[in-house]
């Protein structure tokens, strides 16, 4: 039996009238990040709240950026919200998301602090999730000065940066030189094998050569081996027990759903409170591209409500 994957029609019809977004590869790279800086320069951004880069030491001796958004009215320590952004892990910048932490500073009334981590395939496994891993200790050791009530720091991030902020959360466990409140995976990039049924759709966003991609320049020469660390891949964890509260969505037609929703069932197993989303006909990034919509508006109100019961705000 064969079947066709439910499409939302609203969001079919939304693709349907812009460009295409296309496969990422090596010879396309370099373009998609171009593209990808000059719709970050399009954003028209809010005045009331400050953005401010940070460098601190990476374990390379490499200066690791730290993007803090904070609310210029704030006055008191605020809970923070560390996040890393999407773009497979071979593109992206924390510019992405300044719109993204523009409403969420003014609402809840977080800092939001968003690290630039080293790209593949020029700089491979670990070095993003090392960058990473150093930015996030730089806030739990020196939050207050930027306004953070360092006792209250979440972790999350779309795609690459969802599995970045997943990966991120086994490190921190297993490390344990501090911990984190939740951490919100928004249709994260898991699992390197890519051997799921939604894996090998031909999906509208982020097709299965553009994940072989992603994944490959990632992991360099560990890639398609068994020596592939849940550090990388968290699917390929073993133990999830301990892990702080998630939060996973993902579209139905997303690329990603197979083993986000599995990675769910898995923390609901090892006892991690979790909360799943799966959005039906939405592909992957719809609720950005097609922001819009009906199913992107209930993602977005989803969002907001884990947010909101994570900070104890109203």
């Amino acid at each position: 039996m064969t079947s066709q994957p439910y499409y939302d029609p609203e969001v079919r019809a939304f693709l349907e009238s812009q460009p295409a977004l296309g496969t990422v590869n090596g010879e396309t790279l370099e373009a998609a990040r171009t593209s990808r800086l000059m719709r970050n320069e399009e954003v028209e951004l809010s005045d009331e709240v400050e953005r401010v880069d940070h460098f601190v030491p990476g374990v390379d001796g490499n200066d690791v950026r730290v993007r803090v958004h904070r609310s210029k009215s704030s006055t008191e320590l605020s809970p923070a919200l560390y996040w890393t952004h999407g773009g497979g892990y071979v593109l992206g910048s924390p510019e992405q998301d300044d719109e993204r932490f523009d409403r969420w500073c003014q609402r809840f009334g977080l800092v939001g602090v968003a690290v630039q981590y080293r790209l593949a395939p020029e700089h491979p496994y670990p070095a993003g999730l090392e960058d990473s891993y150093a930015g996030l200790k730089w806030l739990k050791e020196n939050g207050e000065s930027i306004g953070v009530d360092v006792e209250r720091i979440g972790i999350g991030g779309p795609s690459a940066g969802g599995g970045m902020a997943a990966a991120l959360a086994l490190l921190v466990r297993d490390r344990g030189e501090f911990e984190i409140d939740y951490q919100l995976l928004i249709y994260p990039m898991i699992d390197d094998t890519r051997s799921s049924t939604t894996a090998g759709w031909d999906v509208p966003v982020w097709d299965p050569e553009s994940n072989n991609f992603g994944w490959s320049s990632y992991l360099g020469d560990l890639f398609e081996t068994d020596a592939v660390p849940s550090h990388a891949a968290p699917t390929r964890e073993v133990d999830l027990s301990g892990l702080p509260p998630a939060f996973i969505m993902t579209g139905s037609l997303d690329g990603f759903a197979d083993e986000d929703i599995e990675y769910a069932k898995r923390l609901n197993h090892a006892g991690v409170p979790v909360e799943l989303h799966v959005y039906p006909g939405a592909p992957h990034g719809f609720d950005g591209f097609a922001a819009g919509t009906a199913v992107a508006r209930q993602a977005r109100s989803d969002i907001n409500g884990f947010l909101t019961r994570m900070l104890g705000s109203g």
